[in-house]
């Protein structure tokens, strides 16, 4: 099995960003913990964080040639407005699964919005860099009861 975690602008400075709203771990820390999951559940997970938009869109679309079984995204502020992330999510039929390390319903209004979430399985917000560890969990067990 093989998942593709997208992380969009700004991920990459976790650890600097807001720690109060963020936390204080940093990027590398998140790489850790997926990598180690990885390795718990015998899978493979691929990691990818841009901060351009169609770097993005580019990756997702690898996605599909490359026949990736799920992906996890974090697409940072472009959740709110990218309708070409958005359609891009869309073209892959594979479970899809959107991260928020902070609760953004519980943020300013403008963050309330989610243009990519109508189109992925689900999605996990407010629980810490642990929601990237659910959203890997919540794909094994959607692809192990098809």
């Amino acid at each position: 099995m093989r998942i593709l975690v997208v992380n969009g602008p700004n991920l990459n400075f976790l650890g600097i960003r807001e720690k109060s709203v963020y936390g204080a771990k940093d990027y590398n820390y998140l790489l850790g913990l997926l990598e180690e999951k990885a390795k718990q559940a015998g899978i493979v997970i691929e990691t990818f964080q841009s901060n351009c938009e169609g770097e993005i869109i580019d990756r997702l679309q690898k996605a599909y040639y490359d026949k990736v079984d799920g992906i996890i995204i974090n697409p940072g502020a472009y959740t709110h407005y990218s309708f070409a992330i958005r359609d891009a999510l869309a073209s892959i039929d594979v479970p899809k699964i959107e991260v928020h390390i902070s609760n953004v319903h519980a943020r300013e209004e403008f963050r309330h919005k989610s243009v990519t979430a109508p189109v992925c399985t689900g999605q996990i917000a407010g629980l810490g860099l642990q929601g990237y560890l659910l959203a890997v969990d919540a794909i094994i067990n959607i692809l192990q009861d098809k």
